[in-house]
């Protein structure tokens, strides 16, 4: 009967994996992450992508920041930053805020105020929906790593 639920488990997994990937949200990146996990290092996806979580709120808090500064003028270093949020999101396979960081750039590049204050919402809007989504992933994980892993002694 375990079996059975941590079966369901793993499709429910895939299900949410196929749809990340339909809309854009995750690419090819992300599966590499997730071949590098084993036995040795079973929560090395979750662990990379909760550091990458925790550098990104505090990137995006460097941006908001930024832009709420009556006399910004640094496009230089909101460049910087993009830069860095760029990589990390290419690095576990964020497409869709990797995508809206390449557009924030553009904004910033041209000196465009407004621009980068939507390109900031858009971005805060990809980065929650992917956290939301990855950590419900994580969650349907560990419920079927427990459900397989439950053992019952033999009844002789």
């Amino acid at each position: 009967m375990l079996v059975l639920g941590a079966e369901r488990l793993r499709i429910d997994m895939n299900r949410l994996l196929a749809l990340l990937f339909h809309q854009g949200v995750l690419d090819e990146q992300f599966l590499q992450l997730q071949q590098l996990q084993d036995d040795s290092s079973p929560n090395f996806v979750s662990e990379v992508v909760n550091i990458y979580f925790h550098e990104s709120e505090k990137l995006l808090t460097n941006l908001r920041a930024l832009l709420l500064n009556r006399e910004f003028s640094d496009y230089k270093k909101m460049g910087i930053h993009l830069n860095q949020f760029m990589g990390s999101s290419s690095s576990i396979g964020a497409k869709r805020i990797r995508n809206v960081c390449v557009a924030f750039r553009a904004a910033s590049e041209q000196n465009n105020r407004a621009g980068c204050l939507r390109a900031l919402e858009m971005l805060e809007h990809e980065y929650c929906y992917l956290k939301n989504k990855l950590h419900e992933l994580f969650q349907i994980e560990q419920q079927r790593l427990l459900a397989a892993g439950v053992r019952y002694p033999m009844q002789n």
